[in-house]
């Protein structure tokens, strides 16, 4: 599989498992399924509650001589609540008992977003900080302090649009290594692949397929990315699933991708994306569909009670 390589020479499986809206019941087996079949590439993240049970998968396939620690690379990131300097090394170290592990690859800041501490969901405006309360300055300094410290090997951060980039990099010292952030071919963000290419920022792709599963009422009239006749005939190409092509086109892009399921087949159909081979043709009709739209809008973040706008999330 191809690897995307850190400017120390550390390598990242471009495809990943990925864990947000993974049920506890079944994402413990789903790692344990993603690590048989081949992958390497753990995401994960506190707020998905879940890590536990990550870690039991990943300990699991560790005791049964799958896979060695040092074969893996895993990933979490910090939750809002822990945007504070003091607050970020207790809230990595939390994320590492519940996983079971002694260090991470990688961390992320996951959003620019910071609430007070021990609020889940900020919904009222004195549970939200401001950036005058916290700077994303001072989170990002909590970042590099963390990884001094030996408890991560990398560090970057999650959705984070190029002026919030600017923001953490002014500071000088470790520039963000990773920019995770939605990406698929209804939401290239070409601009965003660009400028952290120029800057040796590394990114990855969630919800690459378009969130099928964040289906529900308020999203009930979204365009379906699985049911898009441009994928659909580019899939029949390649004798592929729909799913395998949109995997297929973040690898093609040089950006790693996270594909979540729980589901054994699933897991080593995505698998097989990474040796789909996508031509100059197939590349020009996926960037010409036609469609443009995130799925994750980030409107829970910038309500009425929030001091935050859409405009701090994204270009």
């Amino acid at each position: 599989m191809k690897n995307l390589t850190f400017a120390n020479g550390d390598k990242l499986p471009i495809l990943g498992l990925g864990t947000w809206k993974s049920k506890p019941g079944e994402v413990k087996q789903a790692v344990l399924w993603a690590i048989e079949a081949g992958y390497r590439h753990i995401d994960a993240a506190a707020i998905y509650q879940n890590e536990e049970e990550v870690g039991q998968g990943i300990a699991e396939a560790i005791k049964s001589g799958l896979v060695k620690r040092e074969e893996l690379f895993v990933t979490s990131k910090l939750w809002n609540n822990s945007h504070k300097y003091e607050d970020i090394q207790p809230a990595l170290e939390k994320t590492l008992s519940d996983l079971g592990l002694d260090y991470l690859d990688l961390y992320l800041v996951h959003w620019p977003i910071a609430f007070k501490r021990g609020i889940g969901f900020a919904k009222t405006r004195d549970e939200f900080y401001t950036y005058l309360d916290v700077p994303l300055t001072q989170t990002w300094e909590g970042m590099q302090a963390v990884k001094k410290a030996g408890l991560t090997r990398h560090i970057g951060v999650s959705n984070f649009n190029q002026e919030k980039l600017r923001e953490v990099m002014s500071i000088g010292g470790q520039i963000p290594e990773m920019n995770q952030v939605e990406m698929h071919p209804y939401l290239p963000q070409k601009y965003l692949v660009q400028f952290c290419i120029e800057n040796g920022i590394l990114m990855t792709a969630y919800s690459p397929l378009g969130s099928p599963d964040s289906r529900n009422e308020s999203h009930a009239n979204d365009p379906v990315l699985l049911k898009d006749p441009v994928i659909d005939i580019i899939a029949k190409k390649h004798n592929a699933s729909m799913g395998q092509i949109l995997i297929a086109w973040s690898i093609a892009r040089d950006i790693a991708v996270i594909p979540k399921s729980v589901n054994q087949g699933r897991i080593k159909e995505n698998l097989k994306a990474a040796s789909i081979k996508l031509d100059q043709n197939d590349m020009m009709e996926l960037d010409d569909i036609g469609v443009d739209f995130r799925f994750i809008n980030g409107k829970f973040f910038t309500g009425a009670e929030s001091p935050y706008k859409l405009s701090d999330l994204f270009e």
